[in-house]
């Protein structure tokens, strides 16, 4: 499902999508795309949570199956850490982001014919409802200034069943997080756990775990509740 690249300035154009962070505009140049891999290698630790990439893909698979025939879709891609798990795994993968640096250096780490890159913004997609088996969202919830927006579309192309896993910095109440908040700091937003299953009415909540600061979530549209508390 490739589709047409657009310019990194028109990816907002539209009245209803807010213009990009701070921690956006940021990620559209070719410096940060290059250091991107280095930094999500060690960020978690950073950010107080003891988790490697491999843990964190192991719980991935672990918990959301991904198997060779789905269709999904990586949002915020960045360097294509999910989507290259999900390649590995024989699933179909189109990949997006608002940065056509990350775009490249996703592409450059990961040549899999299975993955399609595609310039994008999911505040606003425009992608058909229900077309994917699962989507992942690693961090790009911090980012954005429309984190609802994002979660809604997220949900819509979503077929019934189908899987969303998020991986997001949850709010603490801290100093920093305080700091980066701020529009010149980088205009981050920090959400409750319990106000992101609020955005999404029509998936529920399976599995939420807290590792520092990190929480991994994983939604399923159109599940019965049950909720495991641990991973």
């Amino acid at each position: 499902m490739p589709l047409p690249a657009q310019s990194q300035e028109n990816l907002n154009s539209h009245p209803a999508v807010p213009a990009l962070s701070a921690a956006q505009r940021s990620n559209l140049f070719p410096l940060t795309a290059a250091g991107y891999a280095w930094w999500r290698q060690r960020s978690l630790r950073a950010l107080g949570a003891d988790y490697t990439l491999e843990r964190e893909a192991r719980l991935f698979r672990a918990r959301c199956s991904p198997r060779a025939g789905q269709r999904w879709l990586d949002v915020g891609t960045s360097a294509g850490f999910y989507a290259g798990v999900l390649a590995r795994a024989g699933c179909e993968v189109l990949a997006v982001d608002i940065s056509a640096p990350m775009l490249r250096e996703g592409a450059r780490r990961e040549p899999d014919a299975r993955i399609d890159w595609a310039q994008l913004n999911m505040e606003r997609s425009d992608l058909p409802t229900g077309a994917f088996d699962g989507v992942t969202v690693g961090a790009t919830l911090n980012e954005t200034r429309g984190p609802a927006a994002l979660l809604r579309e997220c949900a819509r192309v979503l077929r019934p069943g189908g899987q969303l896993w998020l991986m997001y910095l949850r709010r603490t109440g801290g100093p920093l997080q305080a700091l980066f908040e701020r529009p010149a700091a980088g205009g981050l937003n920090f959400p409750d756990p319990a106000w992101v299953q609020r955005q999404l009415p029509g998936l529920t909540r399976t599995d939420a775990l807290a590792v520092g600061a990190v929480q991994f979530e994983r939604y399923v549209a159109g599940a019965a509740s049950s909720e495991r508390e641990t991973l």
